[in-house]
């Protein structure tokens, strides 16, 4: 299966226009954004876990990293509340379950850098922001390694940035607000894939916005 498995080109989608979809197990449906792969896949998606629905046991080959966009997730490790970012890396294992309120993750799978073994659970919520690079702009940085970046970065009303060129590709999933810049304008839900040496000047107007962002991580892929 290849879902936007082509990593030059740009890639713009509306979550919220998208059907979930059944995976193999009862209760977890998705929403496939790319992926090469059947069940064992490169893949970023939304899963939406009923309440108290569960997985079965299975292990990252390629490391996990999810970030709770509702309700709460679960496995033996502990419990995630929404704003819980979370990295298992390859080869750790779990079988999680949502809790009486189901859950939606924000989830990529197989991305991990041979050489990246950290494992994180960071409460979002519970961190301190830190200036960004205008005024308007507060980052949280999540994880750095290599020339791979993840933040949330928060973006007052009426915010815009400097214009620059992502080296290694953008990813960007908006949590809030809405998010925009010369090519277009994108609700909560968005998510959004620019390749290597892509170039943009994001702002936002008067709702602001609060975004996933990862750089510097497609950079390989380009063929």
């Amino acid at each position: 299966m290849k879902i936007n498995a082509n990593f030059n080109e740009r890639v713009v989608i509306n979550t919220n226009e998208m059907s979930w979809t059944p995976s193999p197990m009862p209760g977890v449906d998705r929403k496939m954004l790319d992926r090469i792969g059947e069940e064992i896949a490169r893949a970023t998606s939304l899963v939406r876990y009923a309440p108290n629905s569960h997985f079965s046991a299975h292990t990252h080959g390629g490391g996990e990293e999810f970030l709770v966009l509702e309700g709460e997730f679960n496995d033996a490790a502990g419990c995630y509340p929404a704003g819980t970012y979370v990295r298992n890396p390859l080869g750790s294992s779990h079988a999680p379950w949502a809790g009486a309120e189901g859950a939606v993750i924000f989830v990529k799978l197989h991305q991990f850098d041979l050489q990246d073994a950290s494992h994180c659970v960071i409460q979002t919520r519970e961190q301190a922001w830190y200036q960004g690079m205008v005024p308007g702009l507060k980052v949280m940085p999540l994880h750095e390694f290599g020339a791979e970046h993840v933040a949330l970065v928060k973006w007052a009303p009426n915010t815009r940035f400097n214009p620059h060129q992502h080296w290694g590709g953008e990813e960007i999933l908006v949590l809030e607000g809405v998010f925009c810049d010369e090519h277009g304008v994108y609700p909560a839900g968005s998510w959004l894939r620019s390749p290597h040496l892509s170039k943009h000047q994001p702002f936002t107007g008067p709702e602001g916005a609060l975004i996933y962002v990862k750089t510097g991580h497609l950079g390989d892929l380009i063929r």
